[in-house]
């Protein structure tokens, strides 16, 4: 049987393509609940709240919250009993009300009521579940719809044989939502929409399986819920309706063997916890209580099959209509946007939604991913992520996302609770699954045969022990990090549910250590066993040779030791190879012009707008830049402890030593100048790395910081002020042209805009509110910008009153270009207005503003009394023939300024001309390409005019060499070609 058919042999239960069918085809009605966000965690971690919107059908109508049930009320005439179950039902729902630190820290909190979408359940058999189809194969279940689908609201129907269910197995993978279910089930019953039981009582397993102490099922539930103590009396005497929760059976050990636990009926007795959860299964202690037990797949066996009335397996967003409908939820709240921006947002929020909604309809692997309501929290928060952030506390990294993201659906759970290993589940993954990774990046491949999931899986597995783990994988956390690829002819591969899952696995997978060879294994374990045993010989060394004085006695003492020591400078290598690796990764040249990973991240969830790839047409190379700056992440102390929390340890040690290694080649290989993309990406490494001296000595080596053509969002900009911010050195030259900056990115960069002599903002549509904000970093007394270049901006005549108020306070500035800033005659006025305050200026360029005779003869007056002001540029201005003659009149010896308006100086070539065309041809591409043609054609026209004049052959030289160099441009205008 090949490796992908004993893997579905343990994943009998529905398939991606199964879940993708949409519910409308099945049988019966399906009902959506608008209420709750399938937030990943455990019982007790997700807020609720009250108001319930219901879809059933094609029609939208408000549930009716039926009152307590008057059935059970009337079982319950003492009103101390009455009083105590709405006690209860107050209890519960505060508790549940306590919302997961994760919820808070990534993006807006939203109630169990708010924001819920119910992931399909369907109806299963233990046949099923025990012996799969042989003809199961992947193919097959990517072809076959989700049928016998069951609400919430009937799992305690009749069976098909007309018998009640008491007891139900409800059972999934990792990350389907089992636990929010559980949640919604029970805020549910306490806001009175599950009128079918009187009393439910939940009760965590893993809870339960932390004690071993005797204990009553009575004083069990007054234990824990100390509001019943007036109702449990009424436990097995009345007919009260009562509903049993039993969240994570896979963490008890449960034995049914009458040997093994005892019977037990009496509610009064003793008995492990253990032995109360086999007895209620049996039916044998409170046989009237109904049950609900949720497990992972591989525990489903360890109850009997005659003690379960119903199986049913939860298959999460199997419609994509749902996961449209959970994102657009999600991503349209109010809150979604930031509390600030919530107008300005709400289209972008939209957007959003519509781009994901595109995606989804394309089968894009997103959609195969998002089956799983953890991935669709996983999307959300990524987007908000990359969206909504405005500034960013170390709690805020991608990494942080990722890890978090992990700890929700695995919480330190243990793989396997009846292995004698007890190998945390979130470790075994990043052995084994984290290999896989690795090998896939280093190879840079993202789709993995049968061949290679054997050899990373089975090549090792020796014991019984290795082998019963490998299969409670397969069953219960396989799909959650692989699935079928959905691309076409690859459809009998795997790849990552989330393309940057394999590189947070890989990067795992190297920082742990776990990239070794044979001889390391074997060297550490051997020195561990050394370092044990000297110990103890070492005690009986000193005894003998206190009563024997054998001299070779010390000898052989410290011979012992010079393994585990020699040991110890060979790990330290490893970790020199581990800052090797990331600083290899981080630099590649092959990756130096692709986007930064930050938009390579929203175009792997949004898509890449245009038309599709031809199947027949060659992939791109696959690109890997996320699985450096994850290896930074994992080392930050925040992540770190997280990963504790999950069994994955990485001592404060390795990490500085990891951290000092990388100084020697990270930071030298950033000096050698790197191109605006990955610069951007050594920034965001640094912001995930989370280590301010680090960061703050890398800083210090970066004098000029070129991030021009990158899409500089609110989060780029957050973190580019915060990794800048870790140092106060000045910046020689700050670079954001044409990087869709907009008031409020100046805003965020104010800081680090303060510290830069040069500033180049060219062509970020930067309007007169963003001069404003320009004015005040100019009067600010720490600025030290010299050069500011605001070229190709709409700043209009506002934006000029702004940046002449500026002028007139500021002390730093030498530099000024407004090329093409749409300043007009008004604009240029009002900053000669106040340029006589100004005793620092010394360059003005004022070209292509329209300015005409008046305003050019002003500008240029004003910079004659100017005490450092030597330089105007006014070409591709409106200046008559009379302008332009006094223009040229003026001499630098004598009027102070010189004004640069033409390419000739009367009968000579301008010493700018090369000056000008240049500023010409670099803008040619965002200038209004008829009127640049009319200028060059008027410039041609005085070349030639100037050129007839001069006797000077030399002279004449220089003009039909400047003719040329005009007329070639005009040639490439006129075809189209510049």
């Amino acid at each position: 049987m090949s490796w992908a058919m004993q893997c579905q042999s343990y994943l009998p239960w529905g398939s991606w393509t199964q879940l993708r069918w949409s519910l409308s085809g099945s049988r019966g009605t399906r009902s959506v609940y608008l209420c709750a966000a399938s937030v990943p965690g455990k019982l007790g971690s997700v807020p609720v709240g009250l108001g319930c919107v219901r879809y059933q059908g094609g029609s939208q109508k408000h549930s009716v919250q039926p009152s307590s049930s008057r059935h059970g009320l009337s079982q319950l005439r003492n009103v101390a009993s009455s009083d105590a179950i709405k006690k209860h039902q107050k209890s519960l729902s505060a508790w549940f009300s306590h919302q997961p630190n994760e919820e808070r820290q990534f993006g807006p909190s939203f109630s169990l009521d708010a924001v819920h979408v119910d992931p399909v359940i369907r109806e299963s058999s233990l046949e099923e579940i025990l012996k799969p189809s042989p003809d199961l194969t992947i193919q097959n279940q990517l072809q076959q719809p989700c049928s016998q689908v069951i609400s919430l609201q009937n799992l305690f129907d009749v069976d098909a044989c007309g018998r009640q269910v008491k007891n139900v197995v409800l059972y999934g993978t990792v990350g389907t939502g089992k636990s929010t279910l559980i949640k919604k089930m029970v805020v549910d019953w306490c806001h009175g929409r599950l009128p079918r039981f009187e009393l439910v009582i939940p009760f965590s397993c893993e809870d339960l399986s932390h004690s071993h102490a005797p204990i009553s099922l009575r004083r069990l539930i007054t234990k824990k819920y100390q509001h019943l103590r007036d109702v449990v009396p009424m436990l097995g005497s009345s007919n009260l309706k009562v509903l049993f929760i039993l969240n994570g059976l896979e963490r008890l050990n449960l034995d049914f063997r009458l040997a093994g636990t005892e019977l037990c009926c009496d509610p009064n007795e003793p008995v492990p916890p253990s032995a109360i959860v086999v007895n209620l299964l049996r039916k044998y202690l409170l046989p009237e209580a109904s049950i609900i037990v949720t497990t992972r797949p591989s525990a489903v066996r360890r109850i009997p099959g005659k003690y379960v009335g119903r199986y049913v397996e939860i298959c999460g967003f199997s419609d994509t209509n749902l996961q449209k409908l959970y994102f657009q939820m999600r991503l349209s709240q109010p809150g979604c946007s930031g509390e600030n921006s919530a107008g300005s947002s709400s289209g972008e929020q939209e957007n959003l939604v519509e781009m994901l909604s595109r995606n989804l309809e394309r089968h894009n692997q997103i959609a195969a991913a998002c089956f799983l309501p953890s991935y669709c929290w996983l999307v959300c928060t990524t987007l908000h992520f990359l969206y909504f952030t405005r500034t960013v506390p170390p709690s805020q990294t991608l990494t942080g996302i990722y890890t978090s993201f992990l700890r929700l659906n695995f919480s330190g759970e243990v793989l396997d609770s009846t292995d004698p290993t007890n190998i945390s589940m979130m470790k075994y993954v990043a052995k084994t699954v984290g290999k896989l990774a690795y090998e896939g990046v280093m190879s840079r491949k993202t789709c993995f045969s049968e061949d290679d999931l054997q050899q990373c899986f089975e090549v090792e597995m020796k014991t019984e022990s290795e082998l019963n783990l490998l299969d409670v994988f397969r069953s219960d956390v396989f799909r959650f990090f692989l699935t079928p690829c959905v691309q076409p002819g690859k459809e009998h591969t795997f790849v990552f549910t989330i393309p940057a899952m394999q590189e947070y696995l890989a990067a795992l997978y190297v920082v742990l250590g776990e990239k070794k060879t044979l001889a390391q294994r074997v060297g550490k374990e051997l020195s561990e066993v050394i370092g044990k045993v000297s110990e103890d010989v070492a005690v009986v060394l000193n005894i003998i040779s206190k009563v024997l004085p054998l001299r070779f006695l010390p000898v052989l003492f410290n011979l012992l030791k010079i393994f585990p020591r020699y040991f110890s400078r060979l790990s330290g290598k490893d970790r020199d190879a581990i800052a090797h690796t990331m600083a290899e990764e981080l630099f590649k040249e092959e990756d130096y012009y692709n986007d930064d990973v930050l938009d390579q991240i929203n175009s792997s969830i949004l898509g890449v707008e245009g038309p599709m790839r031809h199947p027949d047409e060659a992939p791109d190379d696959e690109v890997f830049e996320l699985f450096p700056i994850f290896m930074g992440g994992i080392l930050s102390r925040r992540n770190r402890a997280i990963l504790e929390q999950l069994g994955c340890s990485i001592k404060n040690l390795a990490a500085f030593e990891i951290a000092k290694a990388m100084k020697k080649t990270v930071i030298r290989n950033s000096r050698k100048g790197l191109p605006p993309s990955e610069l951007m990406d050594y920034l965001f490494f640094l912001h995930e790395f989370q280590n301010e001296r680090f960061t703050a000595e890398a800083i210090r080596s970066l004098r000029t910081v070129n991030l021009s053509s990158v899409k500089m969002t609110p989060l780029k900009c957050s973190v580019l002020a915060s990794v800048m911010g870790t140092t106060c050195h000045e910046v020689e030259e700050l670079n954001l042209t044409s990087c869709n900056l907009d008031t409020s990115s100046l805003r965020i960069l104010f800081p680090v805009l303060l510290r830069c002599k040069a500033l180049h903002l060219q062509l970020n549509s930067l309007g007169s509110d963003a001069c404003k904000e320009i004015r005040d970093l100019l009067l600010h007394d720490k600025c030290v910008v010299s050069n500011l270049r605001l070229a190709n901006n709409p700043l209009g005549k506002q934006g000029a009153q702004y940046l002449a108020e500026a002028l007139a306070g500021n002390r730093s500035l030498t530099h000024l270009s407004l090329l093409h800033t749409a300043l007009g005659d008004q604009g240029a006025k009002v900053i000669a207005q106040h340029l006589a305050e100004n005793q620092h200026l010394q360059e003005l360029n004022l070209g292509y503003n329209s300015l005409t005779d008046t305003a050019a003869l002003h500008v240029v007056e004003v910079a004659k009394k100017h005490a450092t002001l030597d330089k105007v540029h006014l070409y591709f201005n409106d200046i008559s023939e009379d302008g332009k003659q006094v223009l040229h009149s003026l001499r630098m010896d004598r009027d102070g300024v010189r004004a640069l308006v033409f390419l000739t100086a009367g009968t000579d070539v301008s010493d700018y001309w090369s000056n000008i065309l240049n500023v010409v041809q670099r803008n040619l591409p965002f200038w209004d390409r008829e009127r640049v043609q009319q200028h060059l054609a008027l410039i041609l026209q005085d070349l030639e005019s100037s050129r007839r004049q001069t006797a000077n052959p030399w002279r004449k030289a220089k003009f039909l060499r400047v003719e040329s160099e005009v007329k070639k441009m005009l040639g490439k205008l006129q075809h189209g070609t510049l």
